[in-house]
């Protein structure tokens, strides 16, 4: 990719300072901390008790809704009662999903100014709720090529987090997490290193990470499912970005074969990929303080969650070693 170019464009608005709520991580060196997608339908704070329900080791949530632009305002005592809820909860790591009509690679000059306004947004409704990453995807070029398309995110993320205030000591808020994608149209992010060329053109690169979404890896043509191509994967993951900067990862099965470049998220063991790939990332040392996150269907009464954290739980070490679909690989 090429050099950096002089920022240009029009700025986000400044926003307001927010109160930061720090969460002591709970990290194991044994136990994953694995969780869901969890509803905040009803209120907020229903999203712990959710998670709690599901015996959840981390969660993720939307702030707000994820197909509109807008979002209602979060009221102080909304915020008050999601913070005690986690307090009650045990729940560990929290993280946020961004809306998906962002896009900061958009060409439309009033698209890109939304896109940057609503991620400002999202960030500070993040940081309010002591959200620890916020999961993005980096967007799509729309026919411009990736080379401009990359320019233009690391262009759109600088603007947002040079307007956002900082915890006091680091300059950092709620990381943003860029999420690896399956490579469907123009969207950016498919190789890693879309990522890695991204993050190295950011003026403040410590405050964005990656998600790694296990469904896309496969479809983008990374072959997690064979044991060489996992290792081959996390040692590329590693040495282009660090593992150090994952703050995530989606843990979900595919519904499309490999290399199909289609995102179609399966229940874990229904899927293409196969039970072995995901009983190495669960029991992978390096990756045991990351919170895993499934997001497939959850069904009523979540019973989707229900069986997908089963069949996860039993391929760790003293687990129920039964699930469903394809194990050996």
């Amino acid at each position: 990719m090429g050099a950096r170019r002089p920022r240009g464009g029009r700025l986000v608005r400044a926003l307001r300072p927010v109160e930061w709520r720090p969460v002591a991580l709970p990290l194991s060196p044994l136990i994953p901390l694995l969780g869901v997608h969890a509803s905040v339908a009803g209120v907020m704070a229903n999203a712990y008790r959710r998670g709690a329900e599901l015996e959840c080791g981390a969660i993720q949530i939307f702030v707000k809704n994820a197909n509109q632009w807008r979002g209602k305002e979060l009221v102080e005592e909304e915020v008050a009662a999601f913070h005690a809820a986690h307090e009650e909860s045990g729940i560990g790591p929290l993280l946020a999903h961004a809306s998906y009509l962002i896009n900061l690679a958009a060409t439309d000059p009033g698209i890109l100014d939304r896109s940057r306004e609503a991620l400002a947004d999202e960030l500070t409704r993040c940081a309010r709720l002591g959200v620890h990453g916020l999961v993005l995807h980096p967007g799509a070029h729309l026919g411009t090529g990736e080379e401009a398309g990359i320019e233009r995110v690391a262009e759109s993320l600088d603007r947002v987090l040079a307007g956002l205030p900082g915890l006091p000591g680091t300059g950092i808020t709620t990381r943003v997490l860029l999420e690896n994608t399956a490579g469907q149209g123009s969207c950016l992010g498919h190789r890693l290193e879309h990522l890695a060329d991204l993050r190295a053109r950011l003026q403040e690169p410590e405050r964005v990470g990656v998600c790694i979404d296990t469904c896309h890896a496969f479809a983008a043509g990374y072959a997690i499912h064979e044991a060489a191509g996992y290792e081959d994967f996390i040692a590329e993951l590693a040495e282009r970005i660090g593992l150090e900067q994952v703050g995530g990862f989606h843990v979900n099965d595919s519904v499309r074969p490999f290399a199909s470049r289609r995102d179609r998220h399966a229940h874990i063991g229904e899927g293409q990929i196969g039970l072995a790939c995901f009983e190495r990332l669960l029991n992978d040392p390096r990756l045991r303080q990351i919170p895993m996150i499934v997001e497939t269907d959850p069904e009523e009464e979540m019973a989707g969650h229900r069986r997908d954290l089963a069949v996860l739980r039993g391929l760790l070490p003293g687990g129920r070693k039964k699930g469903r679909g394809r194990k050996k690989r």
